[in-house]
């Protein structure tokens, strides 16, 4: 995925002077890792820099001092934990990478961290000052709890209909051709990785975990068995199937339902953009660490894909996008918070390390405007966010144990989140229809955790390969020969 240029006229526009930051949604990928076939999977060294450096930059953009953009009311220098909600599935390579960005969102606090006892003696925090910011092991997060160590990412989410659609992918045409017309590819590269995949392996079904082998072994391997087959036009053919692959799994426009893991993200980042108007700023930043799969299914449901065929593409490591809510009243505060009818959304990309690939703006929903009315925003992601229990139940297909009971209390009105985006009644920030969506989306947490369906909201993962052995070759070199 290459969207540094894309837009470049947009993306260089100023900011009005006036614009007031109220808060922002990220949804960030992990760093560099060890590969997938090789499981269990670690964050590297690499890795914990790049999503270090990409809190460093969004730390200048919103959280300093001298932030260029920075958001109303959020502490400076010292972290608030309730200023940040910040989640990811139980996941070691996410968890950690929250971790790593958060240390460059809210550095150590040196001094500041020094406090002065009774007795006027001065105890200092330690690690300098390091900052103790909480992650939430959230199991309704939209990538499944250990996702990093799976090698399909599209599965185990429970919903019936989303398994049958991702597994329809195996028997599209699409499928079948790709499948045919590479496997000679496949085959010529097995000289690389025939320490993990076996001969019967080598083909477009495992598409994206052959170029993640060969990915990690390309950043830190100092040789590579038979390195001369990965020529940059085949190391080029090998992204692009693998992108075609997890695209296919991940969104079908005709078969919106394989999307269930954006549709689930939308919903959690209304409820959390929503929270922020609905407090006034009490907690105006997210952030959710999640797997690329999530990306690529969000970004169908906006339709991403008509803006550059670039959005059908896995992200780089340490990629995110941000939501940003945008005023242009003046003299924000407490006392003067913005209306609903003054509030914007502005969503930008960036493809890799937000310090290295600066986040791009870019439009939702099929539009041309890249600042969109908070209402229209609401309204559109409505169309597709799925936070309710029994619109859930129903999208799935599912009508057994949770969905049961969610049948039997639905009622004859529609409980899903496709309403369109209102101002509330006069005192509340709140868009009648958005209420509707995070009251349905707790219940949904509630139940799922009481069922155990800790994988309900969690991305999809369909099909499950056995363990691959590790071996030589390639595999060998990927353990031991690391660079990072």
């Amino acid at each position: 995925m290459v969207m540094k240029t894309l837009l470049l006229s947009l993306a260089a526009m100023p900011f009005a002077n006036s614009e007031t930051v109220l808060g922002v949604y990220i949804f960030h990928r992990h760093g560099d890792r060890t590969p997938k076939s090789l499981a269990p999977t670690n964050l590297t060294a690499l890795g914990a820099d790049q999503v270090f450096q990409s809190g460093g930059f969004y730390r200048a953009r919103y959280v300093a001092s001298d932030a260029s953009s920075p958001i109303y009311g959020l502490s400076n220098d010292i972290a608030i934990p309730t200023q940040l909600d910040v989640v990811s599935p139980a996941d070691s390579v996410l968890q950690s990478s929250a971790l790593a960005f958060l240390q460059g969102i809210y550095p150590p606090a040196g001094d500041n961290g020094v406090s002065v006892l009774a007795n006027t003696s001065e105890v200092r925090a330690p690690l300098n000052g390091y900052q103790y910011i909480p992650v939430g092991v959230s199991a309704t997060a939209s990538s499944n709890p250990n996702s990093e160590n799976n090698e399909w990412l599209q599965g185990g989410s429970g919903c019936g209909n989303a398994m049958i659609s991702s597994n329809n992918y195996f028997q599209s045409t699409e499928f079948t051709t790709s499948l045919s017309q590479t496997q000679s590819f496949y085959t010529g590269l097995l000289p690389v990785i025939n320490g993990t995949f076996s001969a019967k392996q080598a083909n477009f079904k495992n598409a994206y975990t052959i170029f993640d082998l060969i990915n990690v072994a390309t950043i830190h391997n100092q040789s590579i068995p038979s390195g001369n087959l990965l020529t940059p036009a085949t190391l080029k053919e090998l992204k692009t199937l693998a992108d075609a692959h997890e695209w296919g799994l991940a969104y079908n426009s005709s078969d919106p339902i394989r999307a269930i893991a954006g549709a689930t993200l939308a919903a959690q980042i209304v409820q959390q953009l929503n929270a922020t108007l609905t407090s006034k700023g009490k907690t105006p930043v997210g952030i959710q660490f999640g797997a690329y799969a999530s990306f690529m299914s969000f970004f169908g449901l906006a339709q991403l894909e008509k803006v550059s065929a670039d959005f059908t593409g896995v992200v780089d490591y340490a990629s995110s996008m941000v939501f940003e809510l945008v005023t242009n009243a003046s003299d924000v505060s407490q006392t003067n918070y913005p209306s609903l009818a003054d509030v914007s959304v502005r969503f930008m990309v960036a493809n890799g390390s937000a310090a290295q690939h600066a986040p791009q703006l870019f439009p939702l929903f099929g539009r041309s405007e890249t600042t969109l009315p908070w209402n229209t925003f609401a309204e559109e992601m409505g169309k597709f966010a799925i936070g309710d229990t029994a619109a859930w139940c129903r999208a799935c297909g599912n009508t057994t144990g949770v969905c049961a009971s969610a049948a039997e209390g639905s009622g004859s009105g529609d409980s899903g989140s496709g309403s369109v985006a209102t101002d509330a009644p006069s005192g509340s920030n709140i868009s009648l229809p958005v209420a509707g969506v995070i009251g349905a989306l707790v219940t949904l947490v509630v139940i799922l955790g009481v069922e155990g369906l800790v994988y309900a909201l969690a991305g999809l993962k369909l099909v499950r390969k056995s363990t691959l052995a590790a071996g030589a070759g390639v595999a060998g070199a990927a353990a031991g020969g690391s660079k990072a």
